[in-house]
């Protein structure tokens, strides 16, 4: 894991700055979610995704870039949710 943050901390920093950016251009429209049958089997398979990639259950090339996917999705993620959260910030508008 080390590994992958130094060597590809570019790659990192972009995905990021790419979600920061989405987050902050993004407008949320209220609309109709997935289903709750789709909702459990995308969170199935994010853990299967996160539990293959912790016991190392893929090997090798195929291994590292579901790792460095991961990462890099995780990062964007949270880059969408700050950057929403910073436009959410400041340029809300205060009412009494």
């Amino acid at each position: 894991m080390t590994y992958l943050a130094t060597f590809h901390w570019g790659w990192l920093l972009a995905s990021l700055l790419l979600g920061l950016a989405m987050g902050w251009i993004a407008v949320v429209h209220r609309g109709q979610g997935v289903s709750k049958n789709t909702a459990r089997w995308l969170a199935v398979l994010a853990a299967a995704l996160v539990a293959a990639a912790v016991t190392h259950v893929i090997p090798g090339r195929f291994g590292y870039w579901l790792d460095l996917g991961l990462i890099m999705f995780a990062l964007y993620l949270g880059g969408c949710a700050v950057g929403s959260w910073l436009r959410d910030r400041v340029l809300s508008r205060h009412q009494a």
